[in-house]
């Protein structure tokens, strides 16, 4: 019986030491490959002969694709899958899977963790105490940036999928008036406090704009220029999502003319962060180096589902299908 040949593509940031391949390894021969960083030369050597191919953020084009003649599976280990091409893997008979959900709360929770982070600056008055600057003081507190209450304040939220929808809890439940703007109109009874708006309507009421979309050709730069003028002056903005929905050098300049009061952003348009990113250099903007999915037990729910999905493939019955064949 041949046994099945897997590769792993960019491995370490899912399990950097902490999990186990074992579910992979009782499926076939695993190779994991911690990264993959050498381009579509470097992916076609690493798969040439694979059936399986599980990859993070390692980009699977097209050519590569196409040249890769056993290639049955392949298993994007996130939710977000653009880094495959559809197209080419549907013509050639590849089914593609994704693993929803699996860091739904983790995010939602780091979402509104950066919320709170702008709001008070936890941080910045921790490290002010242990310098002694409480000490050195003669009043009873020291705040050292504007405190901003949340309660009654208007968050809006773009995209309303799992992570939009648990984000939205939170802020409901922290009092904040939440709003909307969706492909998918969702009216289940526990979204009734959610108000369904235009896109205009919600940057222009929102005091808050957090963005949990995919990265498509709609979505791509819906931060820019224009949209970032019809936001409220001094409103904030959280991208948890994909760094491509931002133009950053626009980001900067409406940060920069104090039109927006500031901006969390675990996400940019290209990662790890390149050094001349406008960003870092962007008044009052936080960047986190893209962990809010990393939580152990998210990614454990990760792994295990992604083995779900390829014992489903092989079991003929394929789950999370976003592109390629539906059968083995």
């Amino acid at each position: 019986m041949t046994v099945m040949k897997i590769v792993v593509l960019d491995g370490f940031n899912l399990n950097p030491g902490d999990l186990s391949w074992d579910g992979f390894q009782k499926l076939g021969s695993v190779t994991v490959y911690d990264r993959t960083l050498g381009g579509d030369t470097e992916v076609q050597k690493r798969i040439e002969g694979a059936d399986i191919v599980l990859t993070n953020k390692t980009r699977i084009s097209g050519e590569v694709i196409a040249k890769a003649s056993g290639l049955r599976y392949i298993g994007v280990l996130a939710t977000g899958y653009d880094v495959v091409a559809l197209t080419a893997a549907r013509k050639r008979g590849v089914t593609v899977t994704n693993v929803p959900e699996y860091g739904t709360r983790a995010v939602a929770q780091f979402t509104i963790a950066l919320l709170l982070e702008l709001c008070h600056q936890v941080g910045l008055h921790a490290r002010s105490v242990w310098q002694g600057e409480w000490s050195r003081g003669a009043d009873f507190s020291l705040v050292k940036t504007p405190q901003l209450s949340l309660s009654g304040r208007a968050i809006g939220i773009i995209g309303l999928g799992k992570i939009g929808r648990s984000v939205a809890r939170i802020a409901h439940a922290l009092g904040m008036e939440v709003m909307a703007h969706s492909r998918s109109q969702d009216s289940t009874d526990e979204l009734q406090f959610v108000e369904q708006v235009d896109l205009d309507t919600l940057l222009s009421r929102s005091d808050v704009v957090s963005l949990h979309c995919p990265l498509t050709d709609a979505t791509r730069g819906i931060i820019c220029r224009g949209n970032l003028e019809k936001m409220k002056k001094g409103a904030l903005l959280l991208n948890t999502s994909r760094g491509g929905l931002v133009v950053e050098a626009e980001l900067k300049e409406a940060l920069d003319a104090g039109n927006l009061a500031g901006a969390a952003v675990d996400v940019v348009s290209e990662e790890p962060i390149l050094p001349d990113n406008p960003l870092l250099k962007a008044k009052n903007c936080l960047i986190t180096p893209h962990m809010a999915w990393a939580a152990q037990d998210a990614r454990q729910r990760l792994m295990d589902t992604a083995v779900q999905n390829l014992q489903a493939f092989l079991d003929g019955h394929p789950v999370h299908v976003v592109g390629g064949s539906k059968s083995p």
